[in-house]
């Protein structure tokens, strides 16, 4: 079995002396022009956003996490509602997580800081320090507890696979183990090795699949590279994944480069990567959004990649504009009655001004997460658009100058 003409990836503009390329992906649900910033819907909706919106503000796909549509409502109940796009009325290109990240990060309760720094320690058993470990590896899977009822629940790259498959994703995600950057280098190596055994179970679980859900859209299965920050495991990650062939001969699809890391190493990191992956292939970086990762990610070969903290901020009042990143519900914004930016031509840009995002935010009121979510997840889509614009123009060293000599990262307001 090998990939059918549905699923393809075609390289456009190359920058000189770098991985970095313009391209478009093509999926059974549409075109994807990369580089390309995939929003994350977790639950099938980016919360608080209608799909609709999603689409106007130019998201060209969608990311969905299979951990939480396997606890509710179940992968069966999205299979039998058509898949996810048509379950969530999304009409594009669709991605889901392997349920990997969640099983680990929740399960031991740690949530988001698995991929912060490691301040200096490194301890297998540090990550479940004080708490009830609530997810355990061994070799056929991880078993681990829900976080919504405590009830308990096992996955193996085959579970992962059924999984995936039953949502009906464009693009899935092969099932690995999360490590930290608090896990020995010993502890490093036997988790690589082991994610490549359970990299081949998915593929050989993708083939039978595949073949026996003939009545669905083909979906390109992701092989995801571990390795943390050192350079021969992630190499080594490479090269074992790229060669790796189910019974039928198949290959995967394209790859995912994930696991902890160091922000300052994100560049290198995913240049050792794709030192190693093949041309032909797309690259997905797993979660990052913000702008100076994106130009590193991009120059250095990611082709796309997702974040939850468009979203997740702007729920929380923190707006994005080419400066940087300000706080909304600050006394400051009371009667300022202007857009919040007025070169922005999103929705809440169009319509509303700071005034009254300052307001929904002091009054509690749900359409302010609605109006800001809206406003974050367009500039990050539109900003790695022109990125996307710079590469094929040829100007994209001029324009990662241009716009990084002007954000500042957090500001109180634009031009203060």
């Amino acid at each position: 079995m090998s990939a059918p003409e549905s699923f393809a990836f075609k390289v456009g503009t190359r920058l000189d002396d770098r991985h970095g390329r313009s391209g478009v992906i093509s999926t059974p649900h549409g075109d994807i022009a990369t580089p390309a910033f995939i929003p994350v819907g977790t639950k099938a909706t980016v919360k608080a956003v209608l799909p609709e919106a999603m689409k106007e503000l130019g998201a060209q796909a969608l990311l969905a996490n299979a951990y939480h549509l396997y606890l509710q409502p179940g992968s069966d109940i999205v299979d039998e509602g058509g898949g996810l796009s048509k379950f969530m009325n999304w009409p594009g290109p669709t991605f889901t997580d392997s349920g990997g990240f969640q099983v680990m990060s929740l399960g031991v309760g740690f949530k988001k800081v698995l991929a912060m720094e490691a301040v200096g320690v490194q301890n297998d058993d540090v990550i479940a320090k004080g708490k009830e470990r609530l997810a355990h590896v061994d070799e056929d899977g991880v078993t681990f507890r829900s976080h919504l009822d405590g009830s308990k629940h096992r996955f193996t790259p085959e579970v992962s696979m059924g999984i995936q498959h039953r949502l009906g994703a464009d693009i899935m995600f092969a099932f690995d183990e999360l490590t930290t950057l608090m896990n020995t280098r010993g502890y490093q190596e036997e988790s690589l090795e082991r994610t490549r055994r359970w990299a081949q179970r998915c593929l050989d679980e993708h083939e039978r699949l595949t073949d026996a859900r003939t009545h669905r859209p083909y979906q390109a299965l992701f092989g995801v590279i571990q390795g943390a920050q050192y350079e021969d495991l992630r190499r080594k990650a490479c090269r074992d994944l790229e060669a790796l062939r189910g019974a039928a001969g198949t290959g995967f699809d394209g790859y995912g480069i994930g696991g902890a890391l160091e922000k300052h190493n994100l560049g290198t990191i995913v240049g050792w990567c794709c030192d190693e992956l093949p041309e032909t292939k797309p690259r997905h970086m797993l979660g990052i959004s913000e702008p100076e990762d994106v130009f590193v990610a991009v120059e250095n070969g990611a082709d796309t990649f997702d974040c939850v903290n468009p979203s997740r901020v702007a729920r929380n009042a923190a707006i994005y504009v080419d400066e940087g990143r300000f706080n909304i519900n600050t006394a400051r914004f009371r009667r300022d009655f202007t857009p919040i930016d007025e070169n922005c031509d999103c929705y809440t840009c169009r319509h509303y001004t700071r005034a009254y995002l300052h307001h929904l935010f002091k009054a509690k009121e749900i359409l302010a997460a609605t109006l800001c979510t809206i406003h974050n997840e367009r500039f990050t889509v539109r900003l790695v658009d022109r990125i996307r614009a710079s590469i094929e123009r040829g100007e994209f060293d001029d324009y990662k100058t241009e716009f990084m000599g002007q954000w500042k990262g957090r500001v109180k307001a634009p031009g203060l």
